[in-house]
């Protein structure tokens, strides 16, 4: 018997990498049924792929790879979801907007995973029935995070790191 009945785990994964196949290979043990949602069309995302040109920066190659790094996983079902039309007045994401479309898509979930203590309170606020399950937040199993790999110059150190 798994620890939880339904998780959900999200992000942009700009770009899906070793630490983030770790957090979902964590949840698909702890639960019965793992949403995974990419979160597409954000501000952060056309900042992102205006500055690099990585081609496993683009919206394909994630959905790609996350569909392709979680087929091992019966109990996980991965989607994309497009924010690109939930922006605030002053154009930024607008999370709180993106909530109702996210328990349409997962039902009502026991854990939220993710590896940002920040988002504690927004989970909590939006999210209180469920358990907010930090991992390796200090990066210590997978010393690594997308913003590191983004800055990185050699194409071989990135390709170390990214599925």
């Amino acid at each position: 018997m798994k620890k939880y009945k339904t998780g959900f785990y999200g992000g942009k994964f700009i770009p899906f990498h070793k630490g983030h196949y770790f957090c979902i290979e964590t949840a698909a043990r702890e639960c019965e049924k793992l949403f995974v949602i990419l979160f597409v069309n954000s501000v952060e995302e056309e900042n992102i792929l205006k500055e690099y040109k990585d081609y496993f920066l683009s919206q394909e190659y994630r959905c790609s790879a996350i569909k392709n790094a979680c087929n091992k996983f019966q109990n996980v079902f991965v989607c994309s979801l497009d924010i690109g039309k939930l922006r605030d007045d002053q154009g930024e994401e607008d999370w709180q907007a993106e909530v109702p479309l996210i328990i349409e898509i997962t039902g009502k979930f026991d854990v939220i995973y993710s590896s940002e203590i920040s988002y504690d309170n927004f989970f909590r606020e939006n999210y209180p029935w469920a358990e907010h399950r930090i991992i390796d937040a200090e990066r210590k199993n997978i010393p690594i995070s997308a913003t590191k790999i983004r800055q990185m110059k050699n194409d071989k150190e990135k390709q170390q790191w990214i599925i």
